[in-house]
């Protein structure tokens, strides 16, 4: 079985990053349980261990004024945004010992295009990026990691109601050219963080075949604050 962790409100990111990890090291110890955290943030600006100086267009002081904040982690990928609006996915999976990274994050991008397609949105991958688009805009970011090669961690960033003006600070997964979408702005209507929750929790649940099961314990007492695993 495989834990839904869904807290309320928005939640800070360190916090958040913090107790992903402490969960990854649960599961590298062989202890707890695996878990997808389907979750909101203030506004914050993560950089991939593939980001470049000049995937980042605001100085760091323009970002801070704005109101946001500036991460550099340890997943995949280079730049993107997370803030209200968006709902971000965290999937924290024991995959075994001889994990298929590729089928993996195909697998997150096939939850969201299904998940997408019941609001009426069709949306499709890149043959050469990851990611969800519509036409040439990214609405769904991709970015994971796999600790010592097997647990993975991080996940998607779905722009639901989002501000897709937080994007014009960064060159958004260090693709100039290529544009952001919201599925709100796709629709034609308010497609909400609430509303698309259940849905991408119940096509994880088929594409990956893991059960889920919501916990009702409050956030982030379950889930003590550890050191990234290595």
């Amino acid at each position: 079985m495989t834990r839904l962790i869904r807290p309320e409100g928005l939640v800070d990111y360190d916090e958040a990053n913090a107790a992903m990890h402490a969960l990854v090291d649960e599961r590298l110890a062989g202890r707890g349980e695996d878990a997808l955290i389907l979750i909101e943030h203030p506004p914050v600006y993560t950089a991939g261990r593939r980001w470049k100086p000049g995937h980042i267009v605001w100085t760091e002081d323009r970002i801070k004024e704005a109101g946001a904040g500036l991460r550099f982690i340890d997943r995949g990928g280079s730049l993107t945004f997370h803030g209200p609006g968006q709902l971000v996915g965290y999937a924290v999976l024991d995959l075994g010992v001889r994990p298929d990274a590729l089928a993996f994050v195909r697998g997150l991008e096939e939850v969201v295009i299904r998940a997408a397609s019941d609001v009426g949105v069709e949306l499709h991958r890149s043959e050469i990026q990851t990611g969800v688009w519509s036409g040439s805009s990214k609405v769904c970011a991709i970015g994971v990691r796999l600790a010592r090669m097997r647990v993975s961690l991080h996940g998607f960033a779905l722009n639901c109601t989002t501000d897709l003006s937080w994007y014009d600070a960064i060159v958004p997964c260090g693709l100039p050219g290529e544009g952001v979408a919201s599925l709100s702005q796709l629709a034609g209507r308010t497609v909400t963080v609430d509303e698309m929750a259940p849905l991408v929790a119940r096509w994880f649940e088929e594409v990956f075949d893991r059960p889920l099961a919501a916990t009702d314990e409050a956030w982030p007492s379950p889930l003590p604050v550890a050191a990234p695993a290595g």
